[in-house]
C-alpha cells in the first residue's frame, strides 16, 4: 500500500507474519510454540498481528523452536502472496484515511480467502490512488505557486543542499569548469544507473520519460545540437531519483518537486563554485552582466538570469528581481526578494497580471535594437530600481522578454549603470498606465468592441494524475514499445 508506516510500525506486522509462516509451515500451534519459549500464546498472538514489538531473547528464541536464521524473521519481504495480501490489508486499515470511513475492519484470517484478500487490497489500493490524484483547481494551483515563490523569496532561492548534491556529482563526473558538455551530463546519469535514449515518438504530453526498471531516460531528438534544452531535461528526469522524490501526493508537492529539479539542473548546469567565483570576480571589476553570465556556461539567457537570483543574495550581497513577461504584458514567471512591488491579485498570485507599460520589461518591446541587453532606471512608489532587459522569441512565435534589475544602491557593480533612460511608474494607481486618457476615452468608450483573446486556462481546471496533465496510457504503450528484449509484457 501507498500510506507507508504508521505510528504503529508496519514493520512489525511483516516479522509477525514471518513468524506465523514459519509456525503453521511446522504444524505448531500458539500454545505448542508458547510451551517451547516459555511465553504466552496471548503475546504470541499479539506478535503475530503486528502489535507487540518482541524482546531480542524472545526473537531468539523463536528463532531457534522454529528452525529458521534470526534474519529471516526480520526480513523485509512478506514470506509468501497471502501474506503480502495479508499485510497490505492490515496496513490499509490502519491509515487515517481508512480511519475517516467509519467502516468495520475486517480481520485478515487465515480463513478469509485469497481471492477476497485481493479484492478489499485493491479496492484500498484505488481510494489512495483516487485521493492522491494531483487534482488542483486554477485557485488552488495559484496558491501554491504564491507559497512556494514567497518561500524563495524569504531565502534568497538559495538550496544549499541541493547545490552540495549538484557539485559533488558534476565534479564526480569530471566537470573542471565552463560549459557543461552532453557526455558530462551522461556521465551523471550513468552514475546513477541510467542511460540517456533519444526518440522521436515521446508522448505529446510529456517532456521526457524514465524507466526506473530497466534503467533508461527517454529524451526528444535533439533539435539544436549542442543545445540547452535537453542537458537541462536530462538532468531534470535524473533529479527525481538522486532528491528521493516519491509519486506526488498533491499539486502542490507537485510544483515544489518541479522547482527542486528545475534548480537541481541549474545547479548542475551552472555549478555553484564555479559561478560564483566568476560573479565575485565580475563584481568586484563592476563588471557584472547577465550575458556574459549566460555565454560562459553555455546555457540561454532565462536559465542564466534565474541563476542569478539562486547565487545573488547569498553569495554576493546583492538582492535582487526577476521577470519574465509576454509581449502582451502579462507576467508569466517572477522573483522579487528587493521590494520590487510585483502587480498581484488578491490571492497574491502574480502569474498573469499586467507588469506596469513603463517598466522595462514592456519597455525593451518599443525599442529598435533587441538584440542586445537593455538598461533603464524605473523609479515607483517603492524606490528607484536599475533593470537589465533581453527579448526573445518562443517556439509559438511569442516574444518575451527576460530581466534582471536591482535596487539603485546596488546598480554600481552592473555593466549598463551609465544609462540615461529613466521612467516613472506609479502602479499600481490606475491613472499610471491603465486608465486611457480621459480625451481618447470620452471619443472612443461608446462606440468600440473589440473581442477579447481568451486564454482557455482561465477556464479550464487543471489536468488530473499524478503527473497534471500527462496521458498515462500515453506513457504506458510508450513504455512497452522500448522496453528492452527480456522485460516482457506484465501478466
Amino acid at each position: 500500500m501507498t500510506d507507508g508506516p504508521t505510528s504503529e510500525a508496519p514493520d512489525l506486522i511483516t516479522l509477525g507474519r514471518r513468524v506465523r509462516h514459519a509456525r503453521t509451515t511446522r504444524g505448531l500451534t500458539l500454545e505448542a510454540l508458547g510451551r517451547q519459549v516459555e511465553a504466552a500464546p496471548s503475546l504470541l498472538s499479539l506478535i503475530e498481528n503486528g502489535r507487540r514489538e518482541p524482546r531480542l531473547s524472545l526473537l531468539r528464541a523463536l528463532a531457534d523452536a522454529l528452525g529458521v536464521p534470526l534474519a529471516d524473521l526480520l526480513a523485509d519481504e512478506p514470506p509468501s502472496r497471502r501474506a503480502a495480501l495479508e499485510i497490505a490489508l492490515e496496513r490499509a486499515q490502519r491509515a487515517p484515511r481508512f480511519a475517516a470511513l467509519g467502516l468495520p475492519t475486517v480481520k485478515p484470517s487465515q480463513k478469509l480467502p485469497v481471492p477476497v484478500l485481493e479484492q478489499l487490497v485493491g479496492l484500498h489500493d484505488e481510494l489512495v490512488r483516487r485521493d492522491e490524484e494531483a487534482i488542483a483547481t486554477p485557485e488552488e494551483a495559484r496558491r501554491a505557486n504564491t507559497m512556494l515563490r514567497r518561500e524563495r523569496e524569504a531565502r534568497g532561492n538559495h538550496l544549499p543542499d541541493i547545490e552540495d548534491v549538484a557539485e559533488e556529482m558534476t565534479r564526480r563526473a569530471g566537470y573542471t569548469g565552463g560549459a557543461l558538455t552532453h557526455r558530462t551530463v551522461a556521465r551523471i546519469a550513468a552514475d546513477l544507473g541510467l542511460e540517456i535514449l533519444h526518440v522521436d515518438d515521446l508522448p505529446r504530453s510529456a517532456r521526457s520519460v524514465t524507466d526506473w526498471r530497466n534503467g533508461r531516460v527517454y529524451l526528444p531528438p535533439a533539435s539544436t545540437p549542442g543545445g540547452h534544452g535537453l542537458r537541462s531535461l536530462a538532468l531534470q528526469a535524473v533529479a527525481h531519483r538522486v532528491l528521493g522524490h516519491e509519486r506526488p501526493r498533491s499539486y502542490a508537492e507537485f510544483l515544489r518537486q518541479r522547482v527542486e529539479i528545475t534548480y537541481f539542473a541549474a545547479a548542475c548546469l551552472i555549478p555553484q563554485t564555479a559561478a560564483v567565483a566568476f560573479l565575485d570576480e565580475r563584481k568586484k571589476a563592476k563588471d557584472l552582466a547577465v550575458e556574459d553570465f549566460r555565454d560562459t556556461f553555455g546555457v540561454t539567457h532565462e536559465a542564466a538570469a534565474m541563476r542569478l537570483t539562486n547565487l545573488a543574495t547569498v553569495h554576493l550581497g546583492v538582492p535582487l528581481h526577476f521577470l519574465r513577461v509576454g509581449d502582451d504584458g502579462a507576467l508569466f514567471r517572477g522573483y522579487a526578494n528587493d521590494h520590487l512591488p510585483l502587480p498581484q491579485d488578491v490571492t497574491g498570485a502574480i502569474e498573469g497580471q499586467l507588469v506596469c507599460r513603463w517598466w522595462p520589461a514592456r519597455e525593451a518591446f518599443t525599442r529598435r535594437d533587441r538584440a542586445a541587453e537593455s538598461y533603464q532606471y524605473t523609479d515607483t512608489p517603492a524606490g528607484t530600481f536599475w533593470d537589465s532587459t533581453q527579448t526573445g522569441t518562443a517556439g509559438d512565435g511569442r516574444r518575451f522578454s527576460v530581466t534582471v534589475g536591482v535596487p539603485y544602491a546596488h546598480a554600481k557593480w552592473f555593466r549598463g549603470r551609465d544609462t540615461q533612460v529613466r521612467r516613472a511608474s506609479t502602479c499600481p494607481d490606475p491613472a499610471c498606465c491603465r486608465r486611457p486618457p480621459a480625451t481618447l476615452a470620452q471619443r472612443w468608450e461608446e462606440v468600440s468592441w473589440p473581442s477579447a483573446r481568451m486564454h482557455q486556462q482561465v477556464l479550464a481546471a487543471l489536468p488530473r494524475g499524478v503527473f497534471p496533465g500527462v496521458d498515462d496510457t500515453d506513457v504506458y504503450r510508450f513504455l512497452e514499445r522500448h522496453a528492452p528484449a527480456g522485460d516482457g509484457p506484465a501478466d
